[in-house]
Order: C-alpha cells, then sequence, then structure tokens
C-alpha cells in the first residue's frame, strides 16, 4: 500500500522519519509533505496512487475523495466535520480520527480562559499602559457553581479540575457518566443548568443536533454577568446573539473557536465585542498534545496494516 501524509504533523522530524523506515520495512510506501496543500487539485494530485492519507483538520471534499483510490482516511484531529463523510460511505472509504489526543489541553484552556475572565486580564492593559485606573476586583472559581454541557473525555477532564479549584459541578449530557457523578457532578436539565451556573463549558461534538444548540433561548436563561466558555465547535452557540449579550455587559465569553477558522472577518460579531477573550483555535496545540495525535494516528495506520479498525467515526 501507499501511505500519504499531506500535512505536517508538527512533530520532529525524525519521528516521521522513523514511522517512514517502519513503514518500508512492512513492504508499504510512506510519502509525507511538509506543507499542506493550497486546493482540492493539488490534495488529488498528492493522493493520485495513495490507499491511505493521512490529514489534519483542513477540507477534505467531496471532489477529493470523489478522484482518489483511498481505503483509509487517518485524521489527525478529533472532530471530522471538514471530511465529507457521506461522500467517504459511497466510496467505501473508512475514516478514523484521534480521539483524545488534546483532552488536557483543550481543559487547560478552559480553566485559562475562565481565570483569565474572572481576573479581567482583557481590561488590565489600559491600566498598566495607558494610565487608566479601573475598578478590576476579580473573582475565584472556589464556590462558584459550573456547568459543564456535554460530558465526554474533555468534559470529564474539565469537571477534574474545576473540582481542584473548589467549585461545585453541574453537568447535562446525552447519557449519564459515573466517573462523573463520582467527582461530584450532579446531572440537571440544560435549563437548570444555564439558569444556576456562574460558568458554563461547552464540551460538545458538532453535528446536525448540536448546530445552533445553545441559542437565544439558551443564552437569555443564563445568570447576570455569567461566564461562557466555548473550546469546543463555534457553531453550536449562536454567535451573534452572544455577541449581543456581550455587548449589553450581560455576559462574559471566552471563546477558542468560531462559525470560520480565524483570520476573524472585519465585521464579524465577536470580534468586535466587549467582555470577550478570543484565541484562535488553539486549545488542542501543544506540543505534549501533537506527540500523543502522532503516536495515535500511527497507531492506526498500523492497526489498519493489519486488517484491524479502531477509532472508526463512519
Amino acid at each position: 500500500m501507499k501511505i500519504s501524509l499531506i500535512d505536517p504533523l508538527i512533530v520532529d522530524n525524525k519521528i516521521i522519519e522513523n514511522h517512514k523506515k517502519k513503514i518500508e520495512d512492512l513492504g508499504h510506501e510512506f510519502e509525507y509533505f511538509e506543507k499542506s496543500a493550497s486546493s482540492d487539485d493539488e490534495i488529488i494530485e498528492r493522493l493520485k496512487d495513495s490507499d491511505v492519507a493521512i490529514i489534519t483538520n483542513n477540507k477534505f471534499s467531496k471532489k477529493v475523495i470523489d478522484n482518489t483510490n483511498l481505503k483509509l482516511i487517518d485524521v489527525a484531529f478529533t472532530g471530522f466535520n471538514h471530511v465529507d463523510i457521506e461522500a467517504c460511505n459511497e466510496n467505501d472509504i473508512i475514516v478514523e480520527n484521534a480521539s483524545g489526543y488534546s483532552d488536557d489541553s483543550v481543559a487547560e484552556l478552559v480553566i485559562g480562559l475562565t481565570i483569565s475572565l474572572m481576573r479581567k486580564f482583557d481590561q488590565n492593559k489600559k491600566n498598566m499602559f495607558e494610565d487608566e485606573s479601573f475598578n478590576l476586583l476579580g473573582q475565584i472559581i472556589r464556590g462558584k457553581t459550573v456547568g459543564i454541557i456535554g460530558t465526554g473525555k474533555i468534559g470529564i477532564r474539565v469537571i477534574e479540575l474545576f473540582k481542584a479549584f473548589g467549585a461545585n459541578i453541574l453537568a447535562y449530557s446525552r447519557s449519564e457518566k459515573e466517573k462523573a457523578k463520582n467527582l461530584g457532578a450532579k446531572y440537571v436539565s440544560l435549563d437548570e443548568l444555564l439558569k444556576n451556573s456562574d460558568i458554563v463549558s461547552i464540551h460538545l461534538p458538532q453535528n446536525e443536533k448540536t448546530l445552533g444548540f445553545i441559542g437565544k433561548n439558551e443564552l437569555d436563561l443564563m445568570k447576570d454577568k455569567a461566564i461562557l466558555i466555548n473550546c469546543a465547535r463555534g457553531p453550536i452557540v449562536d454567535n451573534d446573539y452572544l455577541a449581543k449579550l456581550l455587548n449589553e455587559d450581560k455576559l462574559r465569553a471566552g471563546i477558542d473557536v468560531f462559525d470560520m477558522e480565524p483570520p476573524l472577518e472585519a465585521d464579524y460579531p465577536l470580534r468586535n465585542a466587549k467582555n470577550v477573550l478570543l484565541t484562535n483555535h488553539v486549545g488542542f496545540f501543544t506540543k505534549e498534545a501533537m506527540d500523543i495525535r502522532c503516536e495515535i494516528v500511527f497507531d492506526n495506520l498500523y492497526k489498519f496494516l493489519e486488517g484491524k479498525i479502531v477509532n472508526k467515526v463512519n
């Protein structure tokens, strides 16, 4: 088989070279590219003789899928909504992902954004460099009620960290997890969670059921001056309405994900909103996460070459 790594995995090149040798020793061909392709046509050219594509989070369209002879798409990412799954199914292509590689990285960013908002880091520049005097009286996490929407692996890790700070945890999810309960989380309805939480953190996948899941009605339920953290997927939240509430001083927010990948358009509402800290989709992006991701992706590949399917998402 020919395996093509068409996007950089952002690990030491020696790691990739070691995998290349191992794959070739197994009797297969391995090719990798140090820069992502700039167009569908370039991706198609890279994959013209390939059986396996290893990709990251760049769009993988129906046009690409229909013009290749792939057997496996090995996605070096947790989310896979950038891959046309319907086209993969039509072409009998297996899609696997790297779920779990960035659990700690995302969870720690949630805490970082929360503390930054509670200690008003976003307003500190004026006091320090512009000779202004603002009342930057902060808050602490201990004793606050934190609502976790989605208690998968990342949601559970976020619960663990907030509990370490002394927070009370409310949770909402399709299915209740014993591990969350053992950590002291109390499962409640979504409305109850939103009404009673000082901090709300979203940890849902993006799919047809979760698009706009936190809309006007849900945002209006939140407590005055509550904090909303979204390090999951941007379209889960009605970001236009969220920006309106931020500008009215009703909510605060820490946002790592948007309706599109950064750079944000000049008129994008969250870009110009008050009471918000923005990060450019970096929740997953740590050295440790990149190393773990690489391990998972190549483990997926080796098992596939042995005839075993793991982490299948379609």
